[in-house]
């Protein structure tokens, strides 16, 4: 499993970077051609492409820093970088979204003369560019890889409705309300999708059981085995969506024998084998013995309490 995700990991960040190459190329292209054009439309998305850059460029870094094994600092190693990208990738794809959807109300209300056949052209070479990269970026599995998807597959849908109110108004010459509608529309199908896999990133960062993972099922099935007698202090939660970790205080029966003790710990990685947990710790107790952490918690709360405070 380790090896597979080293490998996913060189993948996702030689995307990355070519996301962030192709971007960075097109933008250039983008400032040159909305300068020949006339075209405010066209040089706004070249701002915001910078901002793309910005971001791309940083999700390239964090997914390479990623790849980090543990040290002194960082005990579970530097996996969660990735879900810090995502998040900063996501934050600048709702700020650039807004402003794709403020200046198109803007241009809705004040259309604007255009040279129509540059904005195709450039309409077709964005759809090339960032249609490309999004391809690169498919079935990326992080959650870093899906919200840089979106952000150039919004960016590519972009850059179609450009082409359909180009060639809009290539023919009707009051069809200038075409670009703007569809740009609206296609911010709003974004963003749904974006605060979707945002709520996912928040919930790593906050710890949440892996979404995948049923504790219930874990701890009734780990009750059917011998020498059983109950589990508490399970905790669960994942480093980056990917890679999880579990710590557990299991409870023998009070004449347990040590290959019974060994044998129970078996039978707890046993079950979360093929589940990503990467890191797992487990603590036995016997039965009628008192558990560490419930001894340190009851002197917390009596010293507390001496302090005036309540819980």
């Amino acid at each position: 499993m380790h090896s597979h995700n080293h490998d996913h990991q060189h993948h996702a960040e030689g995307n990355l970077l070519v996301a962030f190459l192709i971007n960075l190329a097109f933008t250039i292209i983008e400032i040159a051609g909305g300068l020949w054009t006339n075209s405010v439309a066209i040089l706004s998305d070249a701002v915001h492409d910078s901002g793309d850059c910005l971001s791309l460029g940083l999700a390239w870094y964090l997914q390479r820093l990623a790849k980090k094994s543990a040290d002194a600092k960082f005990t579970y190693g530097y996996r969660r970088m990735s879900s810090l990208g995502a998040l900063v990738t996501g934050v600048v794809l709702i700020v650039g979204l807004t402003i794709v959807g403020w200046k198109a109300i803007q241009r809705l209300q004040s259309p604007e003369p255009v040279y129509v056949p540059g904005v195709i052209g450039m309409a077709l070479a964005g759809i090339a560019f960032n249609g490309f990269a999004a391809w690169r970026m498919r079935g990326g599995k992080s959650l870093l890889e899906k919200v840089v998807s979106w952000h150039l597959l919004e960016d590519t849908l972009g850059w179609g409705a450009v082409l359909i109110g180009g060639i809009g108004m290539y023919f009707f010459e009051h069809a200038t309300w075409i670009d703007p509608v569809l740009s609206i529309l296609i911010s709003l199908f974004i963003l749904w999708n974006v605060f979707q896999n945002l709520r996912k990133v928040l919930l790593i960062f906050l710890q949440a059981r892996p979404h995948n993972f049923d504790q219930e099922a874990f701890l009734q099935e780990l009750m059917t085995y011998p020498n059983f007698v109950g589990a508490h202090h399970t905790h669960t939660w994942t480093l980056d969506g990917d890679a999880h970790v579990l710590s557990t205080h299991i409870v023998l029966r009070s004449d347990s024998t040590r290959e019974e003790i060994i044998a129970a710990k078996r039978r707890v990685h046993k079950l979360l084998r093929n589940q990503h947990f990467e890191h797992i710790t487990v603590e036995v107790e016997l039965a009628g013995e008192e558990c560490a952490a419930q001894l340190d918690a009851a002197h917390s709360c009596e010293a507390n309490s001496g302090d005036g405070r309540t819980h």
